[in-house]
Order: structure tokens, then sequence, then C-alpha cells
């Protein structure tokens, strides 16, 4: 079986793709910034499309409007976690010499390896 994608990327945004059942349609936001962007087609060509579209308009509206269009995944992001747990890590962190973002950042990398 081939691995299908489940984003698209375009000038450094990037977009799911979702379908519906009941509407027969593909669509998607763009991930990753507050603002939504959001597009749809009946073919993956006319998704990517509309997806594409979307992001240029979105763009050119931000530079009419006079505002710098937000960028995706900026690196930073606030997690909030139980008070007791947020203890342990930051003994964790002071144990091996590394600050609290170091350390939240292994614990991810390990999740996700």
């Amino acid at each position: 079986m081939k691995k299908t994608n489940q984003y698209m990327k375009y000038k450094g945004y990037e977009g799911s793709i979702e379908y519906t059942l009941e509407d027969k349609i593909l669509f998607g936001k763009v991930q990753g910034i507050k603002s939504l962007i959001s597009y749809e087609g009946n073919t993956i060509d006319e998704l990517e499309k509309d997806f594409q579209g979307a992001v240029d308009d979105y763009l050119e509206s931000c530079k009419e409007d006079g505002i710098a269009p937000e960028k995706p995944f900026k690196g930073n992001f606030n997690v909030r976690i139980d008070p007791a747990l947020h203890e342990k890590l930051a003994n964790y962190a002071a144990a091996k010499h590394q600050s609290l973002n170091a350390s939240v950042e292994e614990a991810i990398k390990k999740l996700l390896a």
C-alpha cells in the first residue's frame, strides 16, 4: 500500500487534506496560524489549486492591509501542564544542566521518534 500525504505545502504554508463523505468533497485549512484559511475541491488537483489560491489571496490581503502575514510553526507555543509535572520537569532540567525548553524539546523528540 502506498503511503499518502496528509498535508500540502505552498510558500511556507501547510494545508490539511480532508474528505467529507456526506458532501463528497475534499477540503482543508492552513495549519499553524490563527487566521482561518480554508479551501475545497472535488479532486486533488482542484483542492491543491484552491489551496494555493487561498494562500495567495491571504498574502495579497495582508499586503493591501499593510500587515505582516502570520508565519506558521514559529517554534514556540504555550503548554499548560500539572504543577507537579512542571516541578519534576524543572528538576530534571536542572539535573541535566539544561533549560526547561531543551528538556521539553528532548521529550517531544523522543515521543515523535
